[in-house]
């Protein structure tokens, strides 16, 4: 952390204008975070689990919800909405990522609770509808297949009875 805020000091101070983004697997520590507070201008954390047994059973970490909520609350805390410019393009905010899993292993619908109650409403959610099974993906039976048409879209619907409005 220590280097990448120098070299972007360094950066800045050469003429550097552009946006930074801390794209993140949402695992974050609140002391890194802070480090990177008035650094930081768009936050792409992703948000894989609600629940502690599907953090411990696919990531080998039972404290990634709570460590991934405060986390998401200090970046939102730190940059606010995701604000666009003219062009479309992000200059600020928060952009959260949420992969959809097979037979509703990331608990989509509380995730999108979670960001509409304790975050913001018009938090800007990318849905993510990729899930491959590979990897270590088929040493759990519930991981082994991609989602299907009517999972993703029962996503987006809870997505959207959560409160949330912006979506990529």
């Amino acid at each position: 952390m220590a280097q990448i805020l120098e070299a972007v000091h360094m950066a800045a101070h050469q003429g550097l204008r552009i946006p930074l983004v801390y794209n993140s697997g949402g695992y974050d520590c609140l002391e890194a975070l802070h480090l990177l507070d008035g650094v930081i201008d768009i936050y792409m954390p992703d948000m894989k689990y609600s629940d502690a047994r599907a953090g411990q059973a696919y990531s080998h970490a039972a404290d990634y919800p709570a460590v991934n909520r405060a986390a998401v609350k200090e970046m939102h805390r730190q940059v606010g909405d995701l604000v666009l410019d003219r062009e479309g393009l992000a200059v600020r905010g928060l952009l959260v990522r949420h992969l959809v899993l097979p037979n509703n292993l990331a608990g989509t619908a509380q995730i999108a609770r979670f960001l509409a109650r304790s975050i913001s409403r018009a938090t800007y959610l990318n849905l993510m509808d990729q899930y491959r099974p590979d990897f270590h993906a088929g040493q759990h039976a519930d991981l082994r297949r991609p989602i299907t048409q009517e999972e993703y879209a029962r996503a987006q619907s809870s997505a959207e009875s959560a409160g949330l409005t912006r979506f990529a």
